[in-house]
């Protein structure tokens, strides 16, 4: 079978012109960037303000492994088979971050023939949205360092600053730096840092505004760190809110792309889930539930990571209410979790244990799995499982499966063959989909804002990962009392932990029990609105592996990418 990027190249794309009429779009709706993409004008939204939602469906996973588990092919392929049996469905997406496209996971936009395309254009720059995000974010770090150099009348004390710059590639050299060397014009000597661009708060507000002058206030709330008499200090105050703004004025508008079965696709925002909130713009959203009658979006990672945050920050600043969710499993991740075999970095896995019938392994594996239901349920939200399938999987394999997603409160488990068959390899996810999302649903949040700081982190860990409690470190509980004292306390809790485990240590597989969550740190993302506590060892800016995905990158002789997944 040919590669996933020979496939999409391969393909026949529809003009965007015409997938926006499918929509009941019009051409003055569009901001055209060539023939296959385009930017919708928010405008479309006070148009349509009178139109009723369609189904909200988020898809989420298991605790994922390196090999990956087809969450994005079963989100795509999902929707093109929605449409397949007559329900006008949109998805909702993420742009992929630069970082892991260069670096461990490549590609992220599906596979074989359950992709976004043009699939180059969507893994790489797309229409510039990632690098407006970096710019606004470090001209705010500019004007914050120009400040302190220039009398410093805010009177920030250099030691609270918690604002690092960003670049959207995975350089772990960068993580702490020293600026402002070189002598008295070249800045205030101070220790600093970068995160990586998706990371970044204003990457967090691009995804949870709901309009042009929301991301004005949601910027201008932004805090960059303290007075050294304990007083916040935001964007707002170093005058730089405005200038921002006027950067992210065209990023704030979704973009428009389609699948390979031409299903219109929205592309916007590309906030972390191990770190940000991990979910796709509202305003992408808010335009897809009045444009069809499903629309179909994607949580980062598993359900104690992206879903859980789609749940409580997003639906919370939205005030959309998910009517189903997907949970992907696929056998040979629920067999590595069930000690079936492993996975070692830089040495990848042994393919013949990987891919063995081992029955007592996916049985021990479910465990994980059972969890992540158990989680949806919390929110009074009906789940199906999509059992994403491999050529390996056995039918004695997939009926274990299918037995324990049931037992833990599961309406279906249903096997998906979108990778090799596109939309109507998802016919019978589709068609369970459907029922479990017209059965009613008594969606609630984890916990209610008013929640002292500690007590919303300690629900978290002990309801979603199964923890027995946490322990704060001395800086933790320091940022916890400063940002109770500045009044952020009623902000939702955002935790930046591993996604390779339900706890906050990766090697932990399965459904972890008798462990403790350590935060070692505690920040404030005031602007987005939320709180994020730092897990274990989790880190803002990822490093590249041993052999990044990029080495294999290039342009062939005719001038066409090939490499990129």
């Amino acid at each position: 079978m040919n590669s996933d990027i020979e496939i999409a190249q391969a393909a026949e794309m529809k003009q965007i012109r015409d997938i926006a009429a499918s929509m009941g779009l019009e051409d003055e709706d569009l901001e055209l960037y060539g023939n296959y993409k385009a930017k919708v004008k928010l405008e479309v939204l006070d148009r349509l303000k009178g139109k009723p939602d369609g189904k909200y469906i988020d898809v989420t996973a298991i605790t994922p492994t390196p090999l990956g588990e087809g969450k994005t092919v079963t989100t795509i392929g999902l929707a093109m088979a929605l449409n397949k049996i007559g329900k006008k469905t949109v998805t909702c997406i993420r742009q992929p971050s630069l970082g892991p496209v260069f670096g461990i996971k490549g590609g992220a936009a599906g596979g074989g023939y359950s992709q976004v395309l043009p699939m180059e254009d969507f893994n790489l720059h797309l229409t510039g949205d990632v690098h407006a995000v970096s710019i606004a974010h470090n001209l705010l770090a500019a004007f914050l360092d120009t400040h302190l150099m220039k009398g410093n009348e805010l009177n920030i004390d250099p030691f609270s600053i918690t604002l690092n710059r960003v670049v959207d590639v995975s350089d772990r050299a960068l993580r702490n730096i020293i600026v402002g060397l070189g002598g008295q014009l070249n800045g205030i000597p101070r220790e600093t840092g970068y995160d990586i661009s998706v990371a970044s708060e204003v990457m967090a507000i691009l995804a949870l505004t709901t309009g042009l002058r929301d991301i004005r206030q949601k910027l201008g709330r932004m805090t960059v760190g303290s007075t050294y008499d304990g007083k916040a200090v935001s964007a707002e105050d170093l005058k730089a809110a405005g200038a921002m703004t006027v950067l992210l004025k065209d990023a704030i508008k979704p973009n428009l792309l389609q699948t390979i079965e031409h299903t219109p696709c929205f592309v916007h925002a590309g906030p972390f889930a191990n770190i940000a909130h991990g979910n796709s713009s509202i305003l992408a959203d808010m335009m897809a539930l009045k444009l069809g009658e499903y629309t179909v979006t994607e949580s980062g990672f598993g359900a104690d990571c992206g879903a859980e945050k789609f749940m409580n920050i997003k639906c919370r600043y939205s005030g959309l209410k998910p009517d189903a969710v997907v949970i992907v499993a696929t056998v040979r991740a629920l067999k590595m979790h069930g000690g079936g075999f492993e996975f070692i970095p830089g040495q990848g896995v042994d393919r013949e244990l990987m891919e063995k019938q081992n029955v007592e392994a996916v049985l021990k594996g479910c465990e994980n799995l059972e969890k992540m239901v158990e989680n949806m349920k919390l929110f009074g939200v009906n789940v199906v499982v999509a059992i994403n399938h491999f050529e390996s999987d056995t039918p004695e394999e997939i009926e274990v499966i299918r037995e324990r997603a049931k037992a833990a409160g599961a309406e279906d488990a249903v096997v998906s063959k979108v990778w090799l068959e596109g939309g109507a390899g998802g016919m019978e996810l589709a068609e369970a989909l459907v029922k479990a999302a017209e059965k009613p649903s008594e969606f609630k949040f984890l916990y209610p804002l008013d929640w002292p700081i500690k007590k919303k982190i300690e629900t978290i860990a002990t309801k979603i990962y199964g923890a027995d409690g946490v322990d704060y470190s001395p800086e933790a509980e320091k940022k916890i009392e400063l940002y109770t004292r500045q009044g952020f306390d009623k902000l939702p809790i955002c935790m930046a932990k591993t996604h390779l485990s339900l706890s906050h240590d990766p090697d932990l597989k399965g459904r972890p029990r008798n462990f403790t969550v350590p935060i070692r740190d505690v920040r404030a993302s005031v602007g987005a609105g939320f709180l994020y506590p730092l897990l274990g060892q989790m880190r803002t800016m990822p490093g590249l592996p041993r052999v990044p995905a990029g080495t294999k990158v290039d342009i062939d002789g005719d001038g066409k990418t090939v490499g990129l997944f």
